[in-house]
């Protein structure tokens, strides 16, 4: 299972982006995917995740903002970041894991290299 997250970039607050993370090597379908980011001095932490039943997940921090979605046929997901915030700057990785969500990093088998997001204020 392989993971490639592309997408960041600087950003001005109150920007968007759209990250993507494409999968290869599995049955895409059936995996949750997520997104986490580490902000630089900090613990890595969920933003977003979608399961295989396209049910969505999302931080308290980043409701209303931010849209994960994924297409099953390109086996990718994306996560779609509006309204962005100085707050918001971190590496972004997607993760994979067979089975239902999870919040947690260490459920996850599966991991994209980062991509950084940088949002200037």
């Amino acid at each position: 299972v392989q993971l490639q997250a592309s997408g960041g970039g600087l950003v001005q607050a109150g920007g968007s982006l759209r990250l993507s993370c494409a999968a290869s090597g599995h049955p895409f379908s059936r995996y949750s995917m997520a997104w986490f980011r580490q902000a630089p001095g900090k613990e890595r932490e969920f933003v977003a995740g979608i399961d295989f039943n396209l049910l969505t997940y999302y931080a308290d921090s980043v409701k209303g903002r931010f849209t994960v979605s994924r297409d099953n046929a390109k086996k990718t997901v994306y996560l779609q970041m509006a309204s962005l915030k100085p707050e918001d700057t971190a590496v972004y990785s997607c993760a994979a894991h067979q089975g239902r969500h999870f919040n947690y990093p260490n459920m996850y088998k599966y991991w994209g290299q980062g991509t950084l997001v940088t949002v200037s204020s």
